[in-house]
């Protein structure tokens, strides 16, 4: 009964947080563009496509607090409880790996960043050639996910200022943006941002929360956030670097 109920806090919550985005779509719409939908049919499969996406989120976000956020921070004070430091590493940098090379949205942005290197000459203009970089470029920004959470776990342990970090992490950006190829650049820096995905971003932070709830003499609140952040900066150094020079190496692609 106490799930039931609170299911039924989460659906009402979720018609509160999409009823913005339904109220501007129908402004514009309604009163700016004018153009009513067709017929009753289309009505109706807006209204169900509308109650599947209140659905949706409901259920994710109950199985994110039910699930991924518990399992996170259990696993992370387990290793801390076990004291093994390598494999918590090699958890940390799987974790990164694992839920970000099956992204979609990377998936989409790689394959749409191929097509558009090959017009502009950075590569071989054959599908061969499309699949190869774009294959590599979601292995590049995977691993650079995953050794970001490794950094990030590390920072939690040794207590590293964050804004150090992030300002250092920028800085190497704004470098390597300077002598990266033209084609590269926009792709580099839409790549910190298709990383954030649904799984990873739950996980990464129940993995940070629970590692500074179990480590002494550390905070939630101060060392438990920053994640997300150093998933975000270190696949724009990365691609820039693949850009500059790893395309170099990809067997069948540089003209």
């Amino acid at each position: 009964m106490y799930f039931l109920v609170s299911l039924a806090h989460q659906f009402k919550d979720s018609l509160r947080d999409l009823a913005p985005v339904v109220l501007v779509i129908a402004f514009f719409q309604l009163i700016v563009i004018r153009q009513p939908l067709p017929d009753t049919m289309a009505i109706v499969d807006l209204a169900l496509g509308l109650l599947f996406v209140v659905v949706g989120l409901t259920l994710f976000i109950k199985g994110l607090e039910l699930g991924l956020f518990p399992v996170g921070e259990n696993l992370a004070r387990a290793f801390v409880k076990k004291g093994s430091v390598a494999w918590l590493l090699a958890f940390a940098f799987a974790l990164g790996f694992g839920s970000t090379v099956a992204e979609p949205a990377l998936i989409a942005i790689a394959a749409r960043a191929a097509e558009v290197v090959a017009q502009g000459g950075l590569i071989i203009d054959t599908q061969s050639a499309q699949n190869t970089f774009a294959f590599a470029l979601r292995m590049v920004v995977a691993a650079s996910v995953g050794l970001a959470v490794v950094v990030g776990v590390i920072r939690i342990f040794k207590g590293w200022p964050l804004h150090i970090m992030i300002i250092t992490g920028y800085l190497i950006v704004l470098l390597l943006t300077l002598i990266a190829p033209g084609e590269m650049i926009g792709i580099a820096y839409d790549s910190g941002g298709v990383t954030t995905s649904t799984i990873t971003v739950p996980l990464v932070t129940a993995l940070g929360v629970g590692l500074a709830s179990s480590i002494k003499g550390r905070s939630p609140m101060m060392d438990g956030f920053g994640l997300i952040a150093l998933a975000s900066v270190m696949p724009i150094i990365f691609v820039l670097l693949f850009g500059i020079v790893g395309l170099q190496l990809l067997p069948g692609v540089s003209p």
